[in-house]
This record gives C-alpha cells, structure tokens and sequence, in this order.
C-alpha cells in the first residue's frame, strides 16, 4: 500500500465491488491471500519476487500456490537501458521504480513468468506519469513476446492512444490510463470515450 489509510480505502473499494477489482503494493505471502477473501479478483505482485532485485522463481510459485495462477498478475514494470550492444532494452524495476533488477523484459523472461500467473501489468517507468505519449518500442516488443493478457501503462495522453497500442502490439496488448484520465483529474481523455472505444471493437 502507498500510505496511512490505504488498507482501509482499498477494503472498501473491494467491498463496492467484489470481484471486480485488482490490488497491489506490498502484496506478498502474507497478505496475498487475505486481500483475495476481501474481493479482489487478483493480485499484483512486483517486490516479493526481487529479493535483493534478483528473481526468485521458487518466491513466484510460493505465492501461486497459495492464491493461485488465475488470481495471480506479475507486475514487470521496467525501465529502458541501453544494451552493450547498442539496442535498447528493458529492465524490470522495483522499489517505485528505482531499484533496477537482474531480470531483462524479454521473450525468454516472459516466457518464464507466464505459467505461474494469468496477466502481466507492465508500466513504462520512464516515461509514467508524464502524459508525452507511449513507448512505442516496448509496446511492439511485448506483442512479439506474450502470449497471456497484458497491460501496458504509461505516457498514454490520447484516446486514440487505445487504436495505437491495439495496432502495434497486434491486439495483444491492453492499454491503462493514469493522470491523463478524467476521473483522475486530467482533462485529456475522457473516461466515456474510453468505454465507447472499448464497446467499438471485437472481443474474443
């Protein structure tokens, strides 16, 4: 949780809405389960599975065996760098995206994750935040690597951000709105033109 006070708003959030609502922050053995029983349809988890920022896999399935793999969104949130050979990668952060981690977002690292969860929530550290538009590198990538339901967040200041991510990522990828959002205090999307959009396109 971010602050004093959040437990208690996120179990009343929950209770408005059972079922209906995903968690996290701080989310690991503990409170995982208890934040299920409270409603949450799944939780998320980035932290826990770093200890130290290297990848624990036995940590994931700990925490997949008790809430289970449906209940269950791996937050792979990173941060671009710039490889030794010269291409950009993308490497998981933690710790409000300060602390880089020894785990690559990539083909083979998703591939990994994806038997022990049901989504993956991947925020663009760099450019969160800011309302100056989307990673469009990471954007392509993640619709060549995943193959489970992703979400991807991050400088979407557009609602015609919501065709650009479905183009690039070839469907794959959803797309979250964060203070660009009306109901969040921005005035460059409006939350209807989201739903309308939403409503025009096929769903499987």
């Amino acid at each position: 949780m971010l602050g004093p006070g959040c437990e208690e708003a996120a179990t009343l959030a929950l209770q408005a809405w059972p079922g209906g609502l995903q968690i996290g922050g701080g989310i690991n053995t503990k409170n995982a389960k208890q934040w299920i029983d409270k409603g949450a349809a799944k939780v998320i988890v980035t932290s826990y599975l770093f200890p130290d920022g290297k990848f624990s896999l036995d940590r994931l399935i700990e925490i997949e065996n008790i809430v289970g793999k449906d209940n269950l969104v791996v937050d792979v949130s990173c941060r671009r760098q710039q490889g030794d050979d010269g291409n950009c990668r993308w490497v998981v952060a933690m710790n409000k995206w300060q602390t880089l981690t020894d785990m690559e977002v990539n083909r083979a690292s998703l591939s990994l994750l994806a038997p022990h969860c049901s989504e993956f929530l991947v925020h663009a550290a760099d450019v969160e935040g800011l309302c100056r538009g989307i990673d469009e590198d990471l954007v392509r990538k993640l619709g060549e690597w995943v193959d489970i339901p992703t979400t991807y967040a991050g400088g979407a200041n557009s609602v015609h951000d919501l065709q650009k991510v479905h183009d690039l990522s070839g469907g794959k990828v959803d797309l979250t709105y964060g203070s660009a959002l009306d109901l969040f205090g921005g005035d460059k999307v409006k939350f209807d033109d989201c739903v309308a959009w939403n409503n025009s396109i096929p769903h499987s």
